[in-house]
């Protein structure tokens, strides 16, 4: 039984890893979500100040313009990272489905293991008995 004491233990290792890998990745995309929608008011505050909306415009201020582009690149950073949170939860998903798998056969064998010491143990009384039994009876 160590070899799979050992295998539930790597199981649950794996397990904890991929929910901290799933949970950076949420840390992640919530904080470029985040510094997206700063860069969004800084953007309307850099426009209000010039007067000018219009990105085409001559006039438009240069720093809206950097913070347009930082902004979609996070926006499409945090996209990115959405597909390896998908993976990431699909992995999660696949190895507490393996692990749930060894402690079933973990606990079936103990089960199985105790019903063959009751067996025995049972075994051990009727024997007592039956010399008992024959003791009385001779």
């Amino acid at each position: 039984m160590k070899s799979r004491d050992t295998l539930i233990r790597l199981k649950k290792f794996q397990v904890d890893e991929n929910r901290r890998k799933v949970a950076q990745i949420e840390t992640m995309i919530a904080e470029f979500l985040r510094m997206a929608g700063d860069l969004d008011r800084e953007i309307q505050v850099e426009q209000d100040r010039a007067g000018v909306h219009d990105p085409a415009h001559f006039a438009y201020p240069t720093y809206a313009k950097a913070a347009m582009q930082r902004r979609e690149n996070l926006k499409r950073s945090a996209d990115e990272l959405s597909g390896q949170l998908e993976e990431a939860r699909a992995a999660l998903q696949e190895s507490f489905e393996e692990l749930k798998k060894v402690e079933l056969l973990d606990e079936r064998d103990q089960l199985r293991d105790r019903h063959a010491e009751a067996a025995r143990e049972q075994a051990e009384l009727d024997s007592i008995a039956g010399l008992r039994a024959a003791r009385a009876a001779g």
